[in-house]
């Protein structure tokens, strides 16, 4: 059937799908691109990265702002959307769990090369810490209450209070190389296990 341009349905489809992929694409590009080069990397060397020409990641984001923003929305989306798979394909929820911190903590080493534009006064990144909070906290608390009810960490830990002692952990993890938060990260974790009888 033909939309009121005369183009059938399906190719108006097919583009969209097609622009989903390509920004999908950019955002995991500039992604590793900040990690490597910072948030002032060039726009044509994360377009070299994903494959596309400069004028395709204007079209997608026309200011550095709106593409560190989408950045940092993506890899939020992907280590929420990472919860409930976790839960449901690992052998118990404390795996659940232990992987989804995995993720969240290659989140927050990554989110560090954003920190500088983030702690930035563009209104653009004033939302992102509350929407960081509100779409990975209760991905949290679904894992910690289910190893709970497994009894395989003691009840009564809060979501925020995990999340943020990992958080502080990662600090300073850019900076030292002698320092990696996932050894101490681990103890944490077994230190939520219930103690035996």
């Amino acid at each position: 059937m033909p939309t009121q341009n005369g183009a059938p349905k399906e190719q108006s489809r097919g583009k969209r799908a097609d622009a989903r992929r390509n920004e999908e694409t950019l955002l995991a590009a500039a992604a590793e691109v900040f990690v490597t080069s910072g948030v002032d990397a060039p726009i044509r060397q994360i377009a070299a990265a994903a494959g596309v020409g400069m004028g395709t990641v204007y079209r997608h984001f026309p200011t550095r702002a709106e593409l560190v923003t989408a950045v940092y929305r993506h890899q939020i989306e992907a280590c929420a959307q990472a919860g409930p798979r976790l839960l449901a394909e690992a052998d118990s929820p404390f795996e659940a769990l232990r992987g989804w911190i995995d993720l969240f903590t290659d989140f927050l080493v990554t989110k560090h090369g954003l920190a500088d534009a983030l702690q930035s006064d563009d209104d653009r990144f004033a939302a992102l810490h509350s929407y960081f909070l509100d779409r990975l906290e209760p991905v949290c608390g679904e894992l910690l209450d289910a190893a709970a009810d497994a009894g395989d960490i003691r009840p009564g830990l809060q979501p925020y209070e995990l999340m943020r002692g990992v958080g502080n952990l990662c600090i300073g993890r850019g900076t030292d190389s002698r320092y990696d938060p996932r050894r101490l990260i681990t103890l944490l974790l077994q230190g939520l296990r219930p103690t035996a009888p």
